[in-house]
């Protein structure tokens, strides 16, 4: 008991138990909020159709232009329309071919549909838009044997041509969903969201303990000494964390479409940024700037996409993501691991994050009184 009391009358413990409490209250509020409605908002996410067909293809495309619970764009040009699925426009691309009314109304053929997902993409992207494949299948697999029934029963001749007939309408549409830009199992999937996680609380505990020695060195150098020194720490430990990160990740099987210095270049950017972030607010704020800095934590997983597509997030949210490294962490992260139209724009914003952060930090200890060190305050006497 006596123990006890006295690990109680220490502030340290006090600052543990409300730390523990922090975190339950910021990611409680933040993930309930960012998270709610997401299902109701599937209409949020773009497919594209293309037609090649001028008869029951026009058809068709009209109707899944009505009836698919996401919002659909008729496109003329499959090329433009697979650019646009790589560039996340889009998630989904649909394709009537040329023969899909002759094969449709033959009694001897199966008409066909082409579905292309984007693979590069948060998981449940995947998983909703199979779900519209599957459903886009159903209905134009009915239609098509409406037309097929009403087609062969005005020329045929009952028994047997009819019964062989019935045989032949029982599918009439297949569908043949094709990944672009695939992704190598589950572990795969969830490397961007690792990569964001770990390197965030990577910083955010490396930022509060540079803090604290910065705090035990005020009386022997001075502030744009400590910061200049923290700056470089901060450097170095990207480079050499990106290294060994990108490493591991490439010993234990990760996909790396863009190859490992791709890859370790994007982590040494990514960490270069979540460094100056979490810096930033312990020098504005001290060691209580930890507060922002596990706030950030919370609402980067939520907004960034790592876990769910950015389409589904309500305005709030989805407004903050773009403002927040994490995000460009993400998209970055998906274009090399997986493939995707490039990663320099995301790139250039986590570096324009790193660098805006680095000069707000820079501001606060310019501002800021002060501790003149004991060597200078001597000389000066």
């Amino acid at each position: 008991m006596r123990t006890l009391k006295l690990f109680m009358k220490r502030p340290t413990t006090w600052m543990g138990i409300a730390t523990a409490l922090m975190f339950q209250f910021i990611f409680s509020v933040v993930w309930m909020t960012g998270y709610e409605g997401v299902t109701d908002r599937t209409g949020q996410l773009r497919v594209g159709i293309v037609n090649e067909d001028q008869g029951l293809g026009k058809a068709v495309a009209s109707k899944l232009q009505s009836s698919l619970p996401v919002q659909t764009v008729l496109l003329s040009d499959r090329e433009e329309a697979m650019e646009q699925l790589d560039e996340r426009e889009l998630q989904m691309v649909i394709r009537i071919p040329s023969t899909f009314s002759a094969d449709a109304a033959a009694a001897d053929r199966q008409a066909s549909l082409d579905f292309w997902i984007n693979e590069s993409n948060p998981s449940l992207i995947k998983s909703i838009m199979t779900s519209v494949s599957g459903q886009v299948t159903a209905e134009v697999n009915k239609a098509a044997v409406g037309e097929g029934v009403r087609q062969i029963l005005a020329k045929v001749q009952p028994a047997e041509q009819a019964a062989a007939a019935s045989a032949a309408l029982a599918e009439r549409v297949v569908g043949h969903v094709q990944p672009v830009n695939p992704v190598s199992g589950m572990n795969n999937q969830m490397i961007p969201m690792m990569m964001v996680l770990a390197s965030f609380v990577g910083s955010m505990i490396m930022s509060m303990n540079l803090e604290q020695s910065s705090a035990a060195l005020a009386a022997q150098t001075g502030r744009w000494q400590r910061l200049a020194a923290r700056c470089v720490l901060n450097v170095a430990a990207a480079v050499g964390v990106s290294l060994v990160g990108a490493s591991l990740i490439m010993a234990l099987g990760g996909q790396a479409e863009r190859g490992f210095l791709a890859l370790w270049g994007l982590m040494f950017v990514m960490l270069l940024s979540f460094l100056f972030l979490t810096q930033m607010f312990l020098l504005l704020f001290g060691i209580g700037g930890m507060v922002f800095n596990i706030l950030l934590l919370s609402v980067q997983l939520v907004s960034s996409g790592a876990m769910v597509p950015r389409e589904l997030l309500n305005d709030f949210y989805a407004n903050l993501g773009n403002v927040l490294p994490a995000t460009y962490a993400v998209e970055s992260g998906m274009d090399v691991l997986f493939g995707g139209p490039g990663a320099g724009r995301a790139v250039g914003m986590l570096l324009l994050i790193a660098l805006s952060c680095a000069a707000v930090g820079a501001g606060t200890v310019a501002l800021k009184p002060g501790r003149q060190p004991v060597r200078e305050a001597a000389q000066a006497s």
